[in-house]
């Protein structure tokens, strides 16, 4: 089987993907891209919660044409999103896309794919192929007896052989499904027979709620077996809601270093402090900590939270209206609930110093 550190490379923008190096975080912009001002600002906010790569859609020329402005003020690979539209494509490619995702199932006839593959040779610009178990080819739908795994490898390769028969292999591949398990099994049958580098995702996979606990579930099982160049959480909301979530998938499966993992108890009857309310706020002061590799513990009582705060590289362990600061396994002093979260964040700010 392929894994990502033998995947081949493919240069998107200014940026590396396969090969072994570092899986990146995709979204997509939920702006019309039309609206250069509205697309732009939400790209550069994509930006600086650390998306890697931003995918925006392209349904009309105006569209098209709007990615040459938005290039000049961003700061990551842009990706088109085409569908149906062969010049679509190649107008998105003129005007300054990085990578363009298609299916070239629906771009139509031999002569429209050639004439996109022959832009894109000419560009150097990568093709992400797209495969979508809601659009799979009815021939397969009936050769499989339904969506399955095998059907949605079979069509990835097919469009990749499309791709391919003009003389072209600066590809990316991406084989999505709602099912996390169908996903699963699809993407590891397409690593045993193809080493191009892999975009994986969940998609349509829901709210934040619904769609953070199946992507982490298919993002992980999926990873976790070396699969993977770089990686979406499809969330129903902002977008920026799907890098909090990416960066931490990342981050527990060891594929992402840096940044502080703040770990928290559940709160049970003995907890005399608004642990709650503490740890949402240690969460997102920490989030402005991307430099720092530590462990933070938030613990809510005696019985178990200075052990637990210990194994941290700091913690509080809360008790009535105060709570003990740890760093590094000692208790330093006693501070009152109303000063917790500022003692934290100068400990944070002064961290390294002696």
């Amino acid at each position: 089987m392929y894994t990502r550190e033998n995947t081949r490379k493919v240069q998107i923008g200014n940026r590396v993907i396969g090969g072994g190096n570092p899986v990146l975080i995709q979204s997509m912009t939920n702006t019309k891209t039309e609206d250069v001002e509205a697309t732009v600002a939400q790209i550069l906010a994509l930006e600086q919660a650390g998306c890697d790569i931003v995918r925006s859609t392209v349904p009309s020329i105006e569209a098209a044409k709007a990615l040459k402005q938005i290039k000049k003020q961003i700061h990551i690979p842009l990706v088109a999103d085409i569908h149906f539209n062969y010049e679509l494509a190649i107008a998105a490619m003129e005007y300054g896309a990085d990578k363009i995702r298609i299916n070239p199932g629906n771009i139509g006839s031999d002569e429209k794919i050639k004439a996109v593959v022959d832009c894109a040779k000419e560009r150097k610009i990568p093709i992400r192929v797209g495969v979508n178990s809601g659009s799979l080819e009815k021939h397969l739908v009936e050769q499989y007896h339904g969506v399955t795994a095998e059907g949605l490898v079979e069509s990835a390769l097919d469009k990749v052989a499309m791709i391919e028969q003009f003389g072209y292999d600066n590809m990316v591949v991406s084989i999505k499904s709602s099912d996390v398990l169908m996903c699963e099994k699809a993407y590891e049958l397409f690593a045993e027979k193809s080493n191009y580098p892999l975009h994986v995702g969940i998609t349509e996979s829901g709210t934040v709620f619904s769609g953070n606990i199946k992507s982490a579930i298919g993002l992980g099982l999926i990873l976790n077996k070396g699969i993977g160049d770089t990686i979406r959480v499809s969330l129903t909301g902002d977008p920026l809601n799907e890098i909090a979530s990416a960066k931490l998938i990342l981050k527990t499966l060891g594929l992402r270093k840096g940044g502080i993992e703040v770990v928290s108890c559940p709160t049970c009857g003995r907890t005399n402090i608004d642990l709650i309310g503490l740890a949402n706020q240690v969460e997102t002061m920490a989030a402005n900590f991307e430099n720092l590799n530590i462990k933070v513990a938030v613990m809510g009582c005696v019985v178990n939270g200075p052990g637990e705060a210990k194994e941290a590289d700091i913690g509080i362990a809360g008790g009535i209206g105060e709570g003990l600061l740890m760093k590094k396994g000692e208790i330093i002093r006693k501070v009152p609930e109303d000063q917790l979260l500022d003692t934290l964040r100068y400990e944070l700010e002064h961290w390294g110093e002696i």
